[in-house]
């Protein structure tokens, strides 16, 4: 079954879980320290909020899938509209194990179609919490512009 994913770049990690599950009723199911998650079922979605985007709001969007036949149904439907998928594969990203594939929409709102294998202890394949320069993961960056395919 599919669910809804929406990641948020927050300025103050604390306040912002406070406000989230206060909204939610329910605290996170997932708390890191620069890194929250509540996986709800009213609505169903998994929503994220981190400190690691470069200003605040919605980094990013997606559909988290349950296995690789969906994941493939959807990567082949973002292909269809022809926007350039990019970053497919495994990575490691949002403190877990994932398979994804990345597009941009027509106003350049980042979409993920995602698959999570297992959790992970850091952030970021290719770096951890206290090792990244920017801070940036989640909202992906273009193949060519970098290595990093990130996050759900």
């Amino acid at each position: 079954m599919k669910r809804f994913h929406m990641h948020v770049a927050v300025e103050n990690l604390d306040k912002s879980i406070q406000f989230y599950s206060t909204l939610f009723g329910q605290k996170p199911t997932k708390l890191k320290e620069d890194y929250a998650k509540w996986m709800l079922e009213d609505p169903r979605i998994n929503f994220a909020i981190s400190t690691r985007g470069e200003e605040p709001g919605v980094n990013h969007l997606g559909i988290q899938v349950d296995n690789d036949e969906e994941l493939g149904e959807i990567t082949e439907r973002l292909k269809k509209a022809d926007l350039g998928v990019f970053g497919e594969g495994e990575t490691t990203c949002c403190y877990a194990e994932s398979k994804k594939a990345w597009v941009k929409d027509p106003s350049g709102i980042a979409w993920e179609a995602y698959q999570t294998m297992a959790d992970a202890e850091i952030f970021g394949k290719d770096f951890d919490a206290e090792e990244s320069e920017d801070g940036a993961c989640c909202g992906p960056e273009e193949e060519e512009d970098s290595n990093s395919n990130c996050c759900g």
